[in-house]
C-alpha cells in the first residue's frame, strides 16, 4: 500500500511591507480576506514558531489562499499549502 504525502504549509517568500511578489503580483496591492483560520509555521531562517493568519485574495478572477504574518517590524513571511 502506497501512502500519499499530504499538503503542508511551506515557506514561499519573505518580503518587506508593501513590496512583496506572491503569485506573480505585489500581494500588498490586493485586498486580503481573512478566513478566520490560522496555522503554526516555522521561520525558515531562525526556526522560531509563529501563528499566522490564513487569507484569500482574488487575482485575475482566481481565488488564491496563503498564510502571512510579520516576522519582525515590516518583514513579512508568506506560506503556501503545497505537497
Amino acid at each position: 500500500m502506497k501512502l500519499l504525502k499530504g499538503k503542508t504549509w511551506q515557506h514561499e517568500i519573505t518580503g518587506v511591507d508593501g513590496n512583496t511578489i506572491l503569485f506573480g503580483v505585489n500581494i500588498f496591492d490586493y485586498e486580503w480576506k481573512s478566513t478566520h483560520k490560522s496555522v503554526k509555521v516555522c521561520d525558515p531562517l531562525y526556526g522560531q514558531e509563529y501563528k499566522f493568519a490564513i487569507y484569500t485574495v482574488m487575482i485575475n478572477g482566481q481565488e488564491r489562499e496563503f498564510a502571512a504574518g510579520e516576522f519582525s517590524n515590516c518583514v513579512w513571511g508568506f506560506y503556501l499549502l503545497k505537497y
